[in-house]
Order: structure tokens, then C-alpha cells, then sequence
């Protein structure tokens, strides 16, 4: 039987079987033969104890197409980054934190802007100008009026999605709205997984539809880039790249140098002038960190 782990707590890992529910599985002892750990996210072959309880055991983790390390999760499809448009005012700099990191991994991003009830059309607009050609989808959702929910659980279809984005920017309730329109069996998934305080401080999977998955994981306000060189900071902005063929130099790094096609790019309008700035300062923070 196959299935995959939507939570790990202290040896025990749960696992959702499409139309069966959940188990509560232990890893066999050749797992650790091989220095390997069943991870959130793992697709894997169970072998049923109980029926009745749903227990078993993991025989078998297949292949994984990635593994991100913080959220510790693998088989990741993309990442849905939540903001918030208004109370509180988006970082947007922490926001392209997040796109350089989910680039990096070469994972796909949803951006979803939250409230967008609270903001005008034209600031809306001035986002997409800003985002546009950054390689990232954009969604926007009020949670609170249910509107444009639509459109993010069909960017969620059929995908396995770790969302993440600050505290107070509405995660939750676009989470549990999402939930709130799925009729879906997961048989004991509340009695086997929900254990207390335990369900806020651990990665989970939460099935909203067939072959469809979210991961829940806290907010948080800040996001080190402290596994990039300021060099290669250049590669994780996608816009880029259709006028790097125009640097006079070999490896422009489009800060310092003359006759630079992305300086000259941001200047005719064809590039966003925030997102540059961004690039500006955090290559400079990233030059510092490996200078001292």
C-alpha cells in the first residue's frame, strides 16, 4: 500500500493512503542501517498491522524529486508565499528572500497577496509590474470575503505545496478556508495526528483533495540567505536573464559596472526598479557577510 507522510512526531510517522486515511506507521530498523529518515513528504510502501487502528509499518521510501531543509519536507511541487497587501504593509524585500531561496531550489512559486479587499485596483497593479517577469504566479485573495480563493486551490490542484509568508498576514485563515470547502474521507486523520501542542510546532501535510496536499508551518518575520554568495545572487532573479547578453563585461554582477544591460534595462522601464533595489542591497548584505 502506498501513501505519504503528512506528519513525523518522536518515532511515529502518519500516513495519508488516498480513500483509506490515515496510519500510524513505525520506520523499520533498516532505515537507519542506511542513515536514512523518513521525512514529511516521503512517498511510501506501508505494510498494514491493523485495519481496525490503523497502524503499520514503512517498508519503503521511494524515490524524492527534492528535500527542502527548513521546513525539513521532500517531494515538494511548489511553494505558495502568503503575504499580506495591508495590516501588515508587505516586506517586499523579505518577500524576494523567500523567491531566491524557492530559486535556488528550483522550486516553482504561487505569490498569494492577502486582503485584498483593505487596497486600491491601481496598488494591485503596481505589484504585478513589480512581479511580473520575476517567474513567480500571482494570486489575489480576500480570506475574509472567500474572494479569489477559487483561483489559488486550482494553482494548489493536484500538487503537493509548502506555504509559508510571515505572522499576521492571514495564513491560517486562508488555510482553514481552503479546508472548509473539501468533502474528503482521511478516515482518523484528526484522533491520530492532532496531539496538543504538538500540531503547531511540527511540519504537516494537510490533504484538501485527491493528489493534493498543503504543508503548515509557523509564520516567521525573517529568512537568512546565508547558504548564497553574493555572486550567484544574480541567477535567482529570472527577469535577468533576457538582458545579461547586453553587459559589456563577463560576469557583470550589474552593480558597479559600466555598460551594464540590467542597469540599462531598469533605466528604459523594462525591469522593475524595486526588484533592482532589492538586488542592490541584499547582494551588498551578502558581501559584507563573506567579508567579515
Amino acid at each position: 500500500m502506498t501513501g505519504k507522510i503528512i506528519k513525523g512526531i518522536a518515532g511515529f510517522y502518519y500516513v495519508h493512503v488516498a480513500e483509506s486515511g490515515v496510519y500510524e506507521c513505525k520506520a523499520k530498523g533498516i532505515f537507519r542501517n542506511r542513515n536514512i529518515k523518513p521525512t514529511v513528504g516521503d512517498d511510501v510502501e506501508i505494510e498494514v498491522l491493523s485495519e481496525v487502528d490503523h497502524l503499520g509499518n514503512i517498508n519503503e521510501i521511494l524515490p524524492r524529486k527534492n528535500i527542502l531543509v527548513r521546513p525539513a519536507v521532500t517531494n515538494v511541487d511548489q511553494a505558495i508565499i502568503i503575504f499580506a497587501l495591508k495590516d501588515p504593509v508587505p516586506n517586499l524585500q523579505l518577500l524576494d528572500k523567500f523567491l531566491i531561496q524557492m530559486n535556488k531550489q528550483r522550486i516553482p512559486v504561487v505569490i498569494c497577496f492577502n486582503k485584498s479587499d483593505l487596497i486600491r485596483e491601481d496598488q494591485i497593479e503596481e505589484l504585478m509590474e513589480i512581479y511580473g517577469k520575476s517567474g513567480a504566479q500571482m494570486v489575489f485573495v480576500s480570506a475574509k470575503n472567500k474572494e479569489g480563493i477559487d483561483l489559488l486551490f486550482s494553482a494548489l490542484k493536484g500538487k503537493t505545496s509548502t506555504v509559508a509568508g510571515p505572522s499576521g498576514v492571514g495564513k491560517s485563515s486562508i488555510i482553514n478556508t481552503i479546508q472548509s470547502d473539501v468533502h474528503m474521507e482521511i478516515g482518523v486523520l484528526s484522533e491520530k495526528i492532532k496531539r496538543g501542542k504538538h500540531t503547531t510546532r511540527h511540519s504537516q501535510f494537510i490533504p484538501v483533495d485527491v493528489n493534493t496536499y498543503i504543508l503548515d508551518t509557523p509564520g516567521f518575520s525573517t529568512l537568512s540567505l546565508d547558504n548564497i554568495d553574493a555572486e550567484e545572487l544574480k541567477q535567482y532573479y529570472p527577469e535577468f536573464e533576457l538582458y545579461e547578453p547586453f553587459c559589456k563585461y563577463g560576469g557583470c554582477n550589474h552593480i558597479g559596472e559600466t555598460a551594464c544591460g540590467i542597469k540599462d534595462a531598469v533605466a528604459d522601464g523594462q525591469l522593475s526598479p524595486v526588484r533592482y533595489e532589492h538586488y542592490r542591497s541584499l547582494y551588498e548584505e551578502l558581501k559584507m557577510v563573506k567579508k567579515y
